[in-house]
């Protein structure tokens, strides 16, 4: 029998989605709050050749409503006035404050690198403060202390930032690089994933790019500095959560509405596959799909949101 329970959290209202607003870049904060970007359909432009919610784009400076649904299933909403870049990933911030960040930075004309990223303050809607985080980002999470995680893609590892190319990095509220894994990853980093926290730890989920190309689970102590990878049991998930020795993770069939869920175990060194299934979910799913936070594994298909538990 399946041990996969999914629970349906969260749709935008009907309200909402009649009055022309779609639900785009969102997040799980580390108190698992779901916060969720709606924006205008007048701000917006579909792409041809990107399937999903991801292929709308907006024309920057544009507003949008943040809907954040707290543990206990009440809502709270947020005008979000004039953001600058065009979104990627948003996070939550402690002290009521958000992260909207692009996945791409480029270069100004005296060499340094533009700013990808802006904080906004919930309370007052005011900008306090913008920089980079690095280009091309897959996978970004902040963690309970404020910190922000990041995963980079081929692009952003050899196009030049110092931060991306090490292929993991950490950062500050503020933007100062904090943590950089120094030669402590088990191979040299290609493609982010996903990623996920447990407590105060902090999980990047990645993939490398030699001959012995293999995906990896590196979890992070930013207390201590400590990091540790596994091999992963499942080859470039696209979601990923973990509770002391047990995982759950998930691989879409790509814009499909359907993915595939597995669960494993940490034996000794090993992540061994305990279960592995393949459900239907109410929507398609596509990247960026999937946030673990403390054991539960959210998961986007379509406009509704899942929970899955490790």
């Amino acid at each position: 029998m399946s041990t996969v329970d999914v629970q349906r959290v969260w749709k935008p209202s009907v309200a909402d989605l009649w009055a022309g607003r779609r639900p785009l870049w969102w997040t799980v904060g580390p108190a698992g709050e779901l916060a969720v970007l709606l924006v205008h359909r007048q701000c917006l432009r579909r792409s041809r050749y990107v399937k999903g919610w991801v292929g709308w784009g907006p024309q920057v400076p544009f507003d949008a409503v943040l809907v954040i649904r707290q543990a206990d299933g009440s809502l709270q909403r947020r005008l979000i006035k004039d953001v600058p870049v065009r979104p990627s990933h948003i996070a939550l911030l402690p002290e009521a404050r958000l992260l909207i960040a692009s996945g791409r930075a480029g270069k100004e004309e005296s060499g340094a690198w533009s700013p990808n990223a802006v904080v906004f303050s919930l309370e007052s809607g005011d900008q306090e403060a913008t920089f980079c985080i690095g280009d091309d980002i897959p996978a970004l999470v902040t963690d309970r202390e404020g910190s922000i995680w990041t995963a980079y893609g081929d692009e952003g590892i050899y196009g030049g930032h110092p931060e991306s190319a090490a292929g993991l990095a950490g950062w500050s509220a503020d933007g100062r690089a904090t943590w950089a894994p120094g030669g402590r990853l088990p191979d040299v980093p290609l493609e982010g994933c996903t990623a996920a926290t447990e407590g105060d730890q902090v999980w990047l989920i990645w993939y490398s790019g030699s001959r012995r190309r293999g995906t990896f689970l590196t979890r992070i102590t930013p207390s201590t500095g400590e990091v540790n990878s596994w091999p992963s049991p499942v080859r470039d998930p696209d979601g990923f959560a973990v509770r002391d020795h047990r995982a759950v993770l998930t691989k879409r069939v790509h814009n499909q509405r359907s993915t595939e869920v597995v669960r494993a175990e940490l034996d000794g060194d090993t992540w061994s596959v305990t279960e592995r299934r393949k459900i239907r979910v109410p929507g398609r799913v596509v990247m960026r799909c999937g946030q673990g936070r403390d054991g539960l594994l959210w998961l986007r298909a379509g406009d509704t949101w899942l929970l899955i538990e490790a």
